[in-house]
């Protein structure tokens, strides 16, 4: 199995968001340096132990990539592109936060070879944005694209939120609105979810987080699909939209259910069908690289059973589902056949489309995503 996609995490902020349960770490006296020198010695090993012919795409994120300074997210990037074969036509993107990513930093990475931003917008109202937690305001993410345009970069992509406390569907319009104004290639849209060890969590138990019913949050949805549909952003996945052609190669890979490299504190990998989990903490990490090379908290060998059940809840993430032929190159069996039991109910209830070349989610079946892929955990 040739790996192709490289993750790479910076686990550190300069402001932790209150739904936020990333591995990360506020980044004023974190050993960055150092941190750095053993990121790249696991490329290096993990390179060395599992050689690939070629990289079609990176992704640097966190935590927050442009809270290192512009040297020390050069030094990162120099030694991406010294440890892994990339090939020519490659999709390389680094996580931007609004304000964070001044002239000077943006030159550099468009010199080094990032040819994509994700940009963590999440709102455009200036409220909602402190209540989220996060330390940008709108203007900070027009000024960010204005820079990175003048830097030659055409292919920028938006995070946005919906669901968040106490947003109106009014204010959703309007960040949907700017958003399409900013005539950007790609959106990457998530409902808010309450996860634990979060500020937002805690809220939650005491009372004092008021969210969108679930109808509101329902709508949202909707509206979100059909404003994007307007401004030619196409829907390809469950939560990402795209111009033709700016389709993000690396989550493909995870939607795929290919094989790819996670190097970093709390990153993941799948290579040769072996699923590894590295040490969180940077202590751990760090001394685990220094000692025995790898970061490894946990290895799973994920079974032939498990790797159909990944095809299909992964798969369906897509909008065009999962291909019959794909499926039956890459395991030997029909989906129909392995799936005979789960399939034939979820499309009587109207949540799947089999149109005989593949099965994929229906409309109502998107907005009820989570109740059809744990069907499939058999």
């Amino acid at each position: 199995m040739n790996t192709r996609a490289v993750y790479i995490h910076v686990p550190f902020c300069e402001q932790i968001c209150h739904y936020c349960d990333f591995n990360k770490f506020y980044i004023k006296n974190q050993p960055i340096e150092e941190y750095l020198d053993l990121c790249e010695k696991e490329m290096a090993n993990t390179i060395e132990r599992f050689p690939t012919s070629e990289v079609t795409s990176i992704y640097v994120g966190g935590g927050t990539p442009t809270s290192l300074s512009t040297e020390h997210l050069s030094k990162l990037l120099r030694a991406i592109r010294t440890h892994f074969p990339i090939r020519d036509d490659y999709e390389w993107t680094v996580e931007v936060n609004p304000g964070s990513a001044d002239n000077k930093k943006l030159e550099m990475m468009k010199e080094m070879g990032v040819n994509r931003l994700s940009i963590g917008v999440q709102t455009f109202d200036q409220e909602l944005l402190k209540t989220i937690g996060r330390d940008h305001n709108p203007e900070d993410v027009s000024n960010t694209i204005k820079l990175a345009r003048n830097n030659g970069f055409s292919n920028i992509s938006l995070d946005l939120m919906f669901g968040l406390p106490n947003q109106t569907m009014d204010q959703f319009r309007e960040t949907l609105e700017r958003t399409m104004d900013m005539q950007i290639e790609h959106v990457s849209a998530y409902s808010l979810k309450i996860e634990a060890k979060t500020v937002f969590y805690q809220l939650m138990k005491k009372g004092k987080l008021s969210l969108p019913s679930e109808d509101l949050e329902a709508d949202m949805y909707h509206v979100l699909r059909e404003q994007l549909e307007k401004a030619n952003l196409q829907q390809y996945e469950i939560s990402n939209f795209a111009k033709r052609g700016f389709e993000s190669k690396h989550n493909l890979t995870y939607w795929n259910n290919e094989s790819y490299f996670g190097i970093g504190a709390g990153s993941h990998s799948y290579i040769n069908g072996v699923r590894r989990a590295n040490y969180g903490p940077l202590p751990k990490y760090m001394k685990a690289v220094q000692s025995l090379g790898f970061p490894y908290i946990e290895e799973h060998e994920v079974t032939f059973k498990e790797k159909m059940e990944e095809e299909m809840f992964m798969g369906l993430r897509k909008i065009s589902g999962v291909s019959f032929k794909t499926f039956r190159e890459k395991y030997g069996m029909e989906i129909e056949d392995t799936f005979k039991n789960i399939i034939p109910p979820l499309t009587e209830k109207g949540l799947l489309i089999n149109d005989g070349t593949s099965i994929r989610l229906s409309n109502k079946g998107l907005f009820l995503g989570n109740e059809v892929f744990e069907k499939f955990l058999m």
